[in-house]
């Protein structure tokens, strides 16, 4: 069945004219396509492969080389000048989000390495990918130290794989193209910023539109060949002229002048490093051959500045991606010698430019009176939160073996060796000493003659690693009345705002359960995504009475249905309360009775929310019947802790 034709997707220009640019020039670094769930990113993606020129390669090298300019460190090589080739379409590799290291960047024979002394290198997908396409489904879903392989490659235009001693590098130039949905969490901003260029899509709200998407969808389904037959010769035009762009891509010019917007640009956004400007630079210069130009225009610089840059404005993970258009258009006005240029069509009215979006808190709301006696069950209105901090590092106990992270104890792929163990039960890297001690007993038994050892697949040994894992970060949120002072919850939502950006820096999942009034609800089901949490967080309202014993035994429901489905995912339950239980009967018992079934079962933080200087010490209480840490909340944040230790080692001196 033949993919869907490239031309035939309906709308989407900034995601069509970013994977044309990339495919012209892959210099740019590749394209991050983010949008929800069912706007065709995938189908885009795919049928891009069909309109890049076929490439010549070596016969039987199983690493791509040009015969023109062959990898002169090719596994397969070297190869001779003049070694017979062929031509082959272009390649749309495809990396599963649960894809194995070693299949990513390839393998190592061990037992040949020892036993012949030869170096006998697997290849993985990124020798696949050479000279085409890598295609990364849910890249924000791919374990970080893959995701940084990948990008690492496809910087440096190398993959290298090193095994106890033994290296191989090879060639692996691609085209990058990750997709991801943003309410399943987000890369981490380092990772994100390899990416060259990035893309916000999402379906249309024009009923119109909607139509024309759903009739080509179910022409392609009931007659895929001659629904692309429709389309084949858009697409051979379209093709012809990325080939014709990517001929022209080396006489364009970047004049002094255009140079200049691009730093003004990048300045005027705040952006990190020098990654942006030189991104912006080959964008530029891929748009130029695009449109048949040999210089840089302003307009070149102005679609660049569109793609390369909303990503690198983000300075923490709940910010939104974005440039402001005025800002961008003063900003190539600044760098202008005289003025503005001829093809400048812009606002162009000299106003100073827009603050540009932020993360900081909502205009100050002082001087309004606390809430009354804290029981009433008007409900009120939310509170926004201060600037986060670094917050303290809360682990769970004991050694998992959980996905990785950075937040507890794990047994993982990735870390310091801590033993041995044999195939067959989690492999992993290969241990070269372990295995030769394995094996050492038994040549002459198997009859050893030469140099090298005989090796059994018995005598592999494999690293135990020790690491770090994520853990699901579940966090029980008192919203009663007796919460509702709005500089108490202001420093409450600033302290669990910053646990959420700790939890997103140590790639936990999170989750929210609030309780007020008469029970409890869980406001967000467990997920990556923190920045929902804090959407969520942000939009809290309090009031009513303190349900305290429903709000543990929401947090006992979640926690039981998620051990059932991510069973290797050790929870650390976070309760933000003063401790008070007013709601129903017997409120104290029941909320002692509920936190007796959660004691032992689950590593949990009691986060102290009490204020004042008549305490009533019922939050320390609860601690004691979870078997939690007691943190009042003015100790959440990380420097308080290496204060309070400084403290006391300074006590004890004296």
């Amino acid at each position: 069945m033949k993919p869907y034709p490239f031309t035939a997707v309906v709308g989407m220009p900034d995601l069509r004219l970013a994977l044309v640019l990339s495919s012209i020039s892959p210099a740019v670094g590749g394209v991050l396509v983010r949008g929800e769930k069912g706007t065709a990113k995938s189908t885009m993606v795919r049928a891009l492969a069909g309109l890049l020129p076929g490439v010549d390669v070596v016969d039987a090298c199983r690493f791509s080389c040009d015969p023109v300019e062959p990898d002169p460190a090719c596994p397969d090589g070297p190869h001779a000048e003049g070694s017979p080739a062929h031509r082959r379409p272009a390649r749309l590799v495809e990396l599963p989000v649960g894809a194995a290291e070693d299949r990513v960047i390839g393998s190592l024979n061990l037992e040949r390495a020892l036993a012949d002394g030869v170096t006998d290198f697997q290849p993985g997908l990124l020798a696949s990918a050479h000279r085409g396409l890598l295609y990364v489904d849910e890249v924000n879903l791919l374990h970080d130290h893959l995701v940084d392989t990948l990008l690492d490659a496809a910087a440096m235009g190398r993959a290298t794989v090193e095994r106890e001693g033994v290296s191989v590098s090879h060639a692996a130039r691609f085209v990058l193209i990750g997709t991801m949905n943003p309410e399943e969490g987000e890369l981490r901003p380092q990772l994100l910023d390899r990416f060259g260029l990035t893309v916000e899509v999402a379906s249309s709200r024009d009923p119109e539109l909607r139509v024309e998407v759903v009739r080509r969808r179910l022409a392609y389904e009931a007659d895929p060949d001659g629904f692309a037959g429709q389309y084949a010769a858009a697409d051979a035009e379209l093709a012809a002229d990325i080939e014709a762009a990517q001929r022209l891509l080396p006489s364009v010019k970047l004049p002094d002048d255009a140079l200049r917007q691009i730093a003004e640009v990048c300045a005027s956004f705040e952006v990190d490093g020098m990654r942006a400007d030189i991104v912006t630079a080959r964008t530029a210069v891929a748009h130029a051959a695009w449109a048949g130009r040999t210089e840089v225009t302003t307009e070149d610089v102005r679609v660049a500045a569109r793609l390369a840059l909303p990503h690198r404005r983000r300075r923490n993970p709940f910010d939104a991606p974005g440039i402001s258009e005025e800002q961008l258009e003063q900003a190539l006005q600044d760098a202008e010698p005289e003025g503005p240029g001829p093809d400048d069509d812009g606002p162009g009215s000299g106003a100073p430019p827009e603050g540009g979006e932020t993360s900081g808190p909502p205009p100050s709301e002082g001087g309004e009176e606390p809430s009354g006696g804290g029981q009433s069950g008007g409900e009120q209105k939310p509170v926004g939160a201060g600037e986060a901090f670094r917050a303290r590092r809360f682990e769970v106990k004991g050694t998992g073996e959980g996905a990785a992270g950075r937040r507890s104890r794990a047994i993982t792929t990735n870390g310091r060796t801590i033993g041995v163990q044999p195939a067959g039960t989690k492999d992993g890297h290969p241990h070269l000493l372990a295995t030769v001690r394995a094996a050492a007993p038994h040549q002459r038994s198997r009859g050893r003659s030469g140099a090298g050892l005989v090796v059994r697949s018995q005598d592999l040994r494999f690293a135990r690693r020790e690491g770090r894992e994520g853990n699901l970060v579940l966090f029980c949120v008192d919203a009663s009345g007796s919460m509702g002072a709005r500089q108490r919850m202001r420093e409450v939502k600033t302290a669990v705002l910053s646990l959420l950006l700790d939890a997103y820096q140590r790639r936990d999942k999170v989750g929210l359960v609030t309780f007020r009034a008469a029970g409890a609800e869980l406001a967000l089901p467990p997920t990556i995504s923190v920045d929902a949490a804090a959407s969520r967080l942000d939009g809290l309202a309090t009031g009513g009475r303190t349900p305290l014993a429903e709000g543990l035994l929401e947090a006992a429901r979640v926690l039981r249905i998620e051990a059932v489905r991510d069973p290797l995912r050790r929870p650390l339950l976070v309760v933000v309360t003063d401790g008070r239980a007013t709601s129903g009967a017997d409120a104290v018992q029941r909320a002692k009775q509920a936190a007796g079934l959660l004691a032992g079962n689950v590593t949990s933080v009691v986060m102290d929310c009490e204020s004042g200087k008549m305490r009533l010490g019922l939050a320390a209480e609860l601690a004691e019947h979870l078997g939690a840490e007691h943190v009042p909340v003015a100790e959440v944040a990380a420097d308080t802790l290496a204060g309070a230790v400084r403290t006391r080692i300074s006590g004890r001196a004296a």
